[in-house]
């Protein structure tokens, strides 16, 4: 019997209504649209996803290639997460306009501000193409000759697509490399920013709140999609117009209830499911904590720059948020780890994998798991060297970051000559340019100096250059930052000045580059060609283990890992007990916006017009039953990153609030869904039209939007 629960809830399997998962919208049809009708659901598998006809997932879109959105209004009206469009609104602030502290409100089309590099992807279809894409493959081909060939025979068959000029396709493989999929979309450039609530709202809870629960953020923001005139995409124009979608999300004024149906529609990015014990443990034990370690470092410094300057507070705002975000997760993901005993759990499994390949003589199976732990202790150490370098050479400190862009297009000249260098510059010098958009070298050189002693001193000296190894730090850093041209844009800018020899030339000579130059070259030369060597031997492993399990296991469920496509995951509203004697119940109100009130605070200020309509007892038609304004609240749904923005849609179809986070209890989902404790956090529609209506005073895109009662 404990092994029975033990698949259950390692593999998400049940026999009722299923409870996590994320399944691909076009293959709902049949036990997915029977587990939905259990949990309440009204829709129907084409409902959701229809090839022919209007349907939920025109109108889901992947916000920017890392979030999600849902039109919602016939004009174009998009809807995502404030942490989504962060960088945008980032972008148009100033010291003198600040939209981050403020908010935005555009009154008309007018003023609704465009955001260059913005775009979003709507998926026209899904097909199936496996076959086409393994055709050809054999089992004595090596896993280099395999993956060759399959990028080769996807290649052709994206090229061969029939597709509308506009529109683009990509293939996806699914279960480990055992399913492909083509996907047709259509990427729309021009995205302008409407409406975005202050930081005190949007952002209400800050680090503090981040992936915990009683919530109380509202986390939106608002865009509109532009298309030319005939409604196809276009880059921007002043002469584009409003896209008129093929279909937008109603509005539930209705609210939720314990128990109450909820899909999530989305782009989720990665989740591994189906990893063995041996990898989990070194994710939990080896990994988190170095990135964790890095993150920590790097975040206490910049904080303490932010708080005190309020042209810094600005510039760092994004880069913080987004450094803080995975930081905290990792936490959150190794205690959920630990606490569910998943390593245990999963070790038990391989038991029963081990004793069924045994009885059924299956021994292209026998070999699978000792293979797994001769890999993953193998790629340990280059594993670890890795995380260092991505954490610190690519991630947290700008300096390096700038010089690695630069490392790559000296090597390009070198590589394939002056042709191709020309090519490439001028995307690095774009790359180049957002970098130093918001940078202050005060802020980066005491990042710099932490994190490259920490790569000196916790890194596998294997992996640590040797012109790093009894360096006076304190005094490179010093100097590095005195001399070099990447620590301000100007100076920068006035390397890539002339020929492309010049321009090597000069770069070669720079000082922070030559310090750099030696951590880069380590990675590109040592590092990940170690890592990908392996790392392809436990992907091939890896994919006959999955083929294994679905043939073990017939008549249990798999879904495939997240990988940035369309998926739908349904569940319910529900509250949770994350530990003994503590409940929480589902939703969350305004009362407690009140209740964390800081005078002041960054985290917990309240805007003084919100706490007039609050004392006023002025929340429209917004509030719930009892006359109190619903914040958040809590689903079942199996979410991961990539899902913020995501709809949460109700029973009928129509949108009842807005993903974006998880329970830290829960955030081990990405490897082990429990749902018992894993938790997706929404904000409540209500919510967000009260922002929008009474604190905003943006009644003319209340008025664009459609508004129901579904349960009346």
């Amino acid at each position: 019997m404990r092994l029975i629960k033990i698949l259950i809830y390692l593999l998400v399997f049940q026999s009722s209504a299923q409870q996590g998962g994320m399944w691909i919208p076009s293959l709902l049809q049949g036990m997915n649209e029977q587990e939905m009708n259990q949990l309440g659901s009204k829709l129907t598998a084409q409902d959701i996803y229809d090839v022919n006809n209007s349907s939920l997932k025109d109108a889901i879109a992947h916000f920017g290639g890392g979030c999600t959105s849902e039109v919602i209004s016939p004009k174009g009206l998009l809807l995502t997460n404030h942490h989504c469009g962060y960088g945008e609104i980032q972008s148009h602030s100033t010291v003198e306009n600040d939209y981050l502290q403020d908010g935005f409100w555009a009154k008309n089309l007018k003023e609704e501000l465009p955001n260059e590099d913005l775009y979003v992807d709507f998926i026209v279809r899904i097909v199936e193409v496996t076959n086409s894409v393994l055709q050809g493959l054999t089992n004595t081909m090596t896993e280099q000759q395999k993956q060759a060939l399959i990028t080769k025979n996807s290649n052709a068959i994206e090229k061969a697509a029939p597709i509308e000029p506009w529109q683009n396709t990509k293939i996806k493989s699914f279960y480990k490399g055992n399913q492909y999929f083509l996907f047709v979309t259509e990427r729309f450039e021009d995205v302008r920013l409407v409406g975005a609530p202050p930081s005190s709202i949007g952002k209400f809870g800050s680090d503090t709140d981040n992936w915990m629960f009683p919530r109380h953020t509202g986390d939106f923001s608002l865009f509109r999609i532009y298309a030319d005139k005939n409604n196809r995409p276009a880059k921007y124009s002043k002469d584009n117009v409003p896209y008129r979608p093929k279909h937008f999300l109603p509005i539930s004024l209705d609210g939720v209830a314990e128990n109450d149906f909820t899909l999530v529609f989305g782009f989720p990015g990665r989740t591994n499911e189906y990893l063995p014990a041996v990898a989990i443990d070194q994710t939990v034990h080896t990994i988190n904590p170095a990135a964790i370690g890095i993150r920590e470092t790097s975040l206490a410094i910049v904080d303490k720059f932010m708080r005190s300057d309020q042209d810094i507070k600005i510039k760092y705002a994004s880069k913080f948020a987004s450094i803080a975000n995975y930081w905290k997760k990792w936490i959150g993901e190794n205690q959920g780890i630990e606490k569910s005993g998943a390593i245990a759990a999963r070790k038990e499994l391989e038991v029963r994998f081990t004793n069924l390949v045994k009885q059924k003589n299956l021994k292209a199976y026998s070999h699978l798991l000792p293979e797994f732990d001769r890999l993953y202790a193998e790629i340990k150490e280059v594993s670890l060297a890795r995380t260092y370098w991505s954490e610190i050479g690519y991630r947290n400190n700008e300096l390096l970051r700038a010089c690695l862009f630069a490392y790559q297009l000296v090597n390009t000249y070198h590589s394939r000559g002056k042709e191709a260098f020309e090519k490439r510059l001028p995307s690095t010098l774009n790359r180049l340019d957002r970098i130093y958009k918001n940078y202050s070298a005060k802020v980066d050189m005491p990042v710099f100096e932490a994190l490259v002693e920490k790569y000196i001193s916790e890194v596998p000296s294997s992996y640590v250059p040797a012109s790093y190894k009894n360096l006076n730090l304190s005094k490179t850093t010093k100097e590095v930052y005195a001399s070099s041209a990447f620590t301000a844009l100007e100076k920068m800018r006035a390397l890539f000045e002339g020929s492309p020899k010049e321009i090597v030339d000069r770069i070669s000579s720079d000082k922070g580059y030559l310090f750099a130059k030696d951590l880069h070259q380590m990675y590109y030369e040592t590092i990940n060609p170690a890592f990908q060597k392996t790392n392809l031997e436990i992907a091939g492993v890896q994919k006959t283990y999955m083929k294994a399990l679905m043939e073990l296991f017939p008549n249990e469920r798999f879904f495939p890992d997240a990988n940035s496509t369309l998926r739908v995951t349904y569940g319910q509203v529900k509250g949770y007990a994350p530990r003994d004697a503590v409940y929480y119940k589902a939703v969350s109100y305004l009362d407690g916006v009140m209740e964390k009130y800081k005078p002041g605070d960054y985290e917990f200020d309240v805007p003084q017009k919100l706490r007039d309509l609050y004392v006023a007892k002025d929340f429209g038609p917004y509030a719930d039953i009892n006359g109190k304004v619903p914040v958040c609240f809590l689903g079942t749904n199996h979410t991961t990153g990539g899902n913020s923005g995501s709809p949460a849609i109700d029973a009928h179809g129509n949108l009842i609030g807005l993903n974006f986070d998880r329970v830290w209890e829960g955030t081990m989902s990405d490897m082990n869904y429990d749902p018992e404790i894993c938790r997706n956090i929404m904000v409540d529609a209500r919510y967000i039209l009260f922002i929008i209506d009474k604190y905003a005073g943006a009644k003319h895109l209340i008025d664009e939007m459609k508004l129901v009662h579904p349960k009346k």
